[in-house]
């Protein structure tokens, strides 16, 4: 089992070498993190390094654990972060948080991997499934065990500290909940949700933010028609939905009701508004929806 510290030392724990000054003080230093709560990520992607740099902000490198399919992406990161790489099933062994940031059709080929390791284990730990449309049963059947497991849904603006994650969770998890959403707070926003309502909450806020990015950039596509430039375009369109949903959740008001505030009579906002009722605009957004719905139902 080789280990991977945040200035690429390597050693090996199960055969006995002489190592180097340096490799034998973060050897130790690993090994104190046991007495602290371990977070470890299967799959450092979009979202598994998004939520390992937001428990970064609250937690020291040395208790988060990388793995990745690409040994390359998972260094980096581990560099960027003052975190260590490790293989699936050392993870699986050490962490306490085992982050799942794998894909669906992935989740079944890790988790029977790791599963002789997690069966092993006598300490506790927790699974948390970052996997659209796996419940939690599934995702426990697939484990080989009825471990305590959280189910969550982020999205990427938690690596910004701006993420709307959804979470629902089996009964023996409950008691590590607060230690979890302390954790893991800056990520942004947590809803805890009935695990049916999971699937529809994630179509939202899960797919939400690339619905958003493709009308930032319409918008500023529009400025730039109009004679902006692209930088000064996009950062006003972004600016403007930065404010606006701020505005939302702040005053508590329907987005029907601020929109009508913005329109005077017979003004130039009104005119944009036809034009985007014109294009089925807000048919399209509901379509969208509805269709990351039913494409989660699928992957059932």
């Amino acid at each position: 089992m080789i280990v991977t510290g945040p200035k690429s030392v390597k050693w090996n724990v199960r055969e006995p070498v002489e190592e180097s000054r340096e490799a034998a003080g973060l050897k130790r230093r690993i090994y104190m993190e046991d007495q602290k709560k371990i977070y470890g990520f299967i799959g450092t992607g979009n979202m598994g390094g998004a939520l390992a740099r937001a428990v970064r902000r609250t937690q020291d490198g040395g208790q988060i654990l990388l793995a990745n399919r690409s040994t390359e992406k998972a260094c980096a990161l581990a560099e960027e972060l003052g975190a260590w790489t490790v293989d699936n099933c050392t993870l699986a062994q050490r962490a306490y948080y085992i982050f799942l940031g794998v894909k669906p059709q992935m989740m079944e080929a890790v988790l029977s991997e790791i599963a002789p390791v997690l069966a092993e284990r006598r300490d506790r730990f927790l699974l948390v499934s970052m996997a659209a449309g796996l419940t939690l049963e599934r995702i426990q059947e697939m484990a080989g065990g009825s471990y305590p497991l959280i189910r969550i849904m982020p999205n990427t603006p938690v690596s910004v500290g701006e993420g709307m994650v959804l979470y629902t969770c089996s009964p023996d998890a409950e008691e590590d909940i607060r230690d979890f959403l302390d954790g893991c707070k800056a990520a942004g926003r947590f809803s805890r949700l009935p695990e049916q309502m999971m699937d529809a909450a994630s179509a939202v806020a899960g797919c939400g933010p690339a619905f958003a990015d493709l009308f930032l950039e319409a918008l500023a596509d529009g400025g730039v028609a109009c004679g902006l430039p692209r930088d000064r375009a996009q950062e006003y369109a972004a600016q403007m939905l930065a404010g606006a949903a701020r505005l939302v959740l702040e005053s508590g008001e329907h987005p029907g009701r601020l929109k009508d505030a913005v329109c005077s009579p017979g003004g130039t906002t009104i005119q944009g508004v036809r034009k985007l009722e014109e294009g089925g605009f807000r048919g399209n957004v509901m379509n969208a929806v509805i269709a990351a719905y039913e494409k989660t139902l699928e992957l059932k």
